[in-house]
């Protein structure tokens, strides 16, 4: 007689998925109920991580691999089956229990999908660290990259974000997120290899989660900061005491954008309270470095309303042109 048979109680399945992003053996509390309630635990990969968490917690584990319909024989007469899933989740076992089910020929079990590790926050960070670790290992491009050889990338990706930013487009935006994630992840692992001082993406990790808690005495310690302007105060003190600097010049990167570099060097001037008057030349440049200055005082970003003005140029020549503005 087989699982066609209407008189016996079904049984049922627990398909267990696990995260491999979670150390093994960390399994939730219903996870572990239905793991030692169960009247067989089955496995396909004699070699998956929580085999020997499970065996050492007294669980006794079969390292097979039955059909659809064998997993439905099984579990005649109300036994519970738990099939502790591989990495990819079983979809040849799930597909084939859905084929039964369709079929209307078997008298099916309960079936329950049980998470038994979930990812946290951040999880797929690892497995970004993982790929670029091999591809590091194993592409003959990215092998013998340096940080030099890296740096037009940065840039490049760099303004790629701002301008998904300034397009509102939230897919491209995500995009080039990941973009310059990459870039961060790829410098951190050629500093693994440096035989002077390496250091990994784990203690670029560490060093910003540092310097943020101690940024933000508001949030994380006894200090009070109810308004932006505050937080600003906040921030610029801890920083200050952080790099003893000599000028507040010192840490304004000369390469950036000149507008750019002329709005943060005012704005560094106003913040620190000084009086500094404006070099006294003539030339089209120091009339930008006016207006850059202006601009700063009034709580503009020079550097992005003269990209919005150029972007509205482009518009304007692409009109006259003819041709699609919205690129």
């Amino acid at each position: 007689m087989n699982a066609t048979s209407s008189d016996r109680a079904s049984g049922r399945i627990v398909l267990l998925t696990t995260s491999h992003r979670v150390a093994p053996g960390l399994l939730s509390w219903p996870a572990w109920q239905a793991l030692h309630a169960a009247d067989r635990v089955l496995c396909a990969d004699g070699t998956h991580p929580q085999l020997p968490y499970l065996r050492e917690a007294g669980i006794s584990v079969e390292e097979t691999s039955p059909t659809a319909e064998e997993l439905v024989d099984v579990c005649a007469g109300g036994r519970t089956v738990v099939v502790v899933a591989t990495g990819e989740g079983e979809p040849a076992l799930t597909d084939g229990l859905a084929r039964l089910a369709g079929s209307g020929r078997f008298h099916m079990p309960d079936l329950e999908l049980l998470p038994a590790s979930y990812d946290l926050p951040g999880a797929r960070l690892l497995d970004l660290v993982q790929v670029m670790d091999r591809i590091r290992v194993e592409c003959p491009w990215s092998s013998q990259q340096t940080h030099k050889g890296l740096a037009k990338y940065g840039i490049e990706e760099a303004y790629e974000l701002v301008e998904a930013i300034e397009d509102g487009d939230a897919y491209e935006l995500r995009e080039e997120l990941g973009d310059v994630l990459l870039q961060v992840v790829f410098h951190a692992r050629i500093a693994e290899e440096d035989t002077d001082s390496p250091y990994s993406i784990d203690d670029v990790a560490a060093g910003i989660v540092t310097k943020l808690i101690h940024r933000h005495p508001h949030v994380f310690g006894d200090e009070t900061a109810t308004t932006p302007e505050e937080v600003k105060a906040h921030w610029l003190r801890t920083k200050a005491i952080e790099k003893q600097r000599q000028s507040v010049t010192d840490g304004v990167p000369l390469g950036q954008p000149a507008l750019a570099l002329a709005a943060k060097l005012a704005s560094r001037v106003r913040t620190a309270g000084l009086d500094v008057p404006l070099p006294q030349a003539e030339g089209i440049g120091y009339e930008l470095l006016t207006l850059a200055l202006r601009a700063e005082l009034a709580g503009v970003d020079p550097e992005a309303a003269l990209r919005a003005a150029a972007r509205a140029y482009r518009d304007a020549i692409r009109g006259v042109e003819g041709a699609p503005t919205d690129v």
